[in-house]
């Protein structure tokens, strides 16, 4: 009996976060794009990129609009650009994933931080999309979520009773993800890596916290992008004056950390050991 009202209420949540998930990837396409186009994100309406015919309700229903037009707008009938439904889909495996990945349980504490961080992957998609399309980390989505990670850190070490220790690692994540990549920008005059790089490892190190953390999150985005750039480079796709988004990599591997980073440092540590 316990068995299934407990399986009934991890569907209920998983498909409430599904849609949430779906509901917020529509809405960072929506923002980037009205972002991008100096457009009012809370007034304008929606429109078709290609007739600017402005979009009906039927038409923005997350992803199942994009399904039910075959992938075309209603009214030019011009190919809708894929962007949507992935953005959408991806902003939705990462709600449900980070829900059955949590670390941090769903005490009070847990459920604070863990609605934290689903605002948190909604910024991460954005910026994500904003640096693969123009190579661009707006201000005006890390600054937000640099002032949402220090809530972060300051509700863990004030109202949950995390007390300066907290505090320390939030000051090694922020010195050690941002001081390395402020290094790398300094020692290159900005051609190995831009500046947005060195804001958002700021941001991230605040927010997986800690030197090995924030170690590891560089560690991971680099080895994350070699694996992309090596073989767009030996295939000739990726000239070696190019550049390569960095901003993906990083987030991807501060997704990684926050919810696997202690059980990697673990077994690492265990490695060590044998």
């Amino acid at each position: 009996m316990w068995l299934f009202v407990y399986g009934m209420i991890l569907l209920m949540v998983i498909t409430i976060l599904i849609v949430l998930g779906l509901c917020f990837g529509s809405f960072v396409g929506a923002f980037v794009w009205r972002l991008k186009n100096n457009k009012d994100w809370v007034n304008d309406r929606s429109v078709c990129e290609h007739c600017k015919h402005v979009l009906a309700p039927q038409d923005l229903v997350p992803l199942l609009s994009w399904l039910a037009l075959q992938g075309k707008c209603r009214y030019c009938h011009r190919q809708i650009s894929w962007q949507n439904p992935v953005v959408e889909l991806a902003t939705a495996v990462l709600f449900v994933t980070s829900y059955l990945y949590w670390p941090l349980g769903f005490e009070a504490e847990g459920i604070t931080l863990f609605i934290f961080w689903l605002i948190f992957l909604v910024g991460f998609m954005a910026l994500i999309l904003f640096d693969i399309k123009w190579m661009i980390l707006p201000n005006s989505i890390v600054f937000p979520l640099a002032g949402l990670a220090v809530l972060g850190v300051l509700a863990r070490a004030i109202t949950f009773h995390g007390g300066l220790s907290v505090l320390y690692e939030a000051f090694w994540g922020v010195l050690i993800g941002g001081g390395l990549f402020y290094a790398l920008f300094q020692a290159s005059n900005g051609k190995w890596i831009g500046g947005g790089d060195v804001k958002l490892g700021a941001v991230l190190g605040l927010i997986v916290g800690g030197p090995a953390a924030a170690l590891l999150l560089i560690f991971m985005a680099s080895v994350m992008g070699s694996l992309v750039a090596v073989p767009l480079m030996m295939t000739k796709r990726l000239k070696p004056t190019s550049r390569l988004p960095f901003g993906p990599f990083l987030i991807a591997a501060a997704i990684v950390v926050y919810l696997h980073g202690a059980s990697l440092l673990s077994w690492y540590q265990n490695q060590l050991l044998v």
